[in-house]
């Protein structure tokens, strides 16, 4: 019974103990009562969570940069929704995508479609070394190749001189998370993704949990004795990179596909908190 309900009850059994007394008062008598109605103020509120753009605001913190990717086509700036002010760059064609589903439904815009030839995303500033990260997208694919992020020497071009920390695609459609420390050292998730569906990907790093991959909220696959990355000052770049050398790559390092909602942050997530992502975006 709500709040609401019980005032009424209350105040109903009270008029008629007032009634009952009246009557039963000695003639030629007065009497009087007060009675006082209260109801508090009733609030709703969208739950923080309940939106990829919420789920950002949450977390935009620890972020490096948070990109919804909802610009128009044509576009040639990636706005920055995490307060850091590190708008990225539109690489080659750039595609809004309308069609739907799409994931993030909750939220509104389009998405960024990648032709699989000439279409990638750059960060605006270098840093060095980033030990301790991780990687978030929504993306969709048909085709089972292609670079989804990583970290590269070059901001543009195919061929960085240094590359690791990175998401690809192998040809078999399978997600593989990797980093570079004299050799490579990768991750592999047992499925393939490159079912034209829509997939949350997390991929996790730091010196005391090594390699994690998450792929639709759940760990797809890890290993925690791979605790180093390649020391060099570099770009993150999303669609598309060098993969010379790496297992499974496939011949087209371009992805071919969608992508949304896409950032970098400073510390490992929680399982909570990719809880909290993916469920934003279904």
């Amino acid at each position: 019974m709500t709040r609401r309900s019980v005032t009424i009850v209350a105040l109903l059994a009270l008029l008629l103990a007032g009634l009952f007394w009246a009557t039963a008062v000695t003639p030629g008598t007065s009497s009087a009562y007060i009675a006082r109605i209260t109801n508090n103020t009733d609030t709703a509120a969208t739950a923080a969570n309940f939106t990829c753009t919420g789920a950002y605001g949450v977390d935009k913190a620890n972020a490096l940069f948070q990109y919804p990717l909802t610009e128009a086509s044509n576009s040639t700036s990636a706005t920055d929704i995490s307060g850091k002010a590190a708008n990225g760059t539109y690489q080659g064609l750039m595609i809004a995508n309308s069609t739907t589903p799409i994931a993030c439904p909750r939220d509104p815009g389009r998405s960024y479609l990648l032709n699989g030839s000439t279409s990638y995303l750059t960060t605006p500033t270098q840093v060095t070394s980033p030990g301790t990260f991780t990687l978030e997208t929504w993306f969709k694919t048909s085709v089972a190749s292609g670079k989804i992020v990583g970290f590269e020497s070059g901001q543009t071009g195919t061929a960085s001189g240094q590359y690791d920390r990175q998401v690809y695609l192998s040809p078999t459609g399978q997600v593989i998370f990797g980093t570079y420390n004299g050799g490579v050292q990768v991750v592999t998730s047992p499925a393939g993704y490159a079912n034209g569906a829509w997939h949350h990907m997390i991929a996790t790093f730091s010196a005391g949990t090594g390699l994690n991959l998450y792929l639709d909220g759940s760990l797809a696959a890890s290993n925690t004795t791979y605790t180093t990355a390649e020391p060099h000052a570099g770009y993150w770049r999303f669609g598309q990179g060098n993969l010379n050398g790496w297992p499974n790559a496939g011949a087209n390092t371009f992805l071919t596909g969608t992508l949304r909602f896409a950032a970098v942050y400073s510390i490992v997530f929680t399982q909570a908190q990719i809880n909290n992502h993916y469920a934003a975006g279904r």
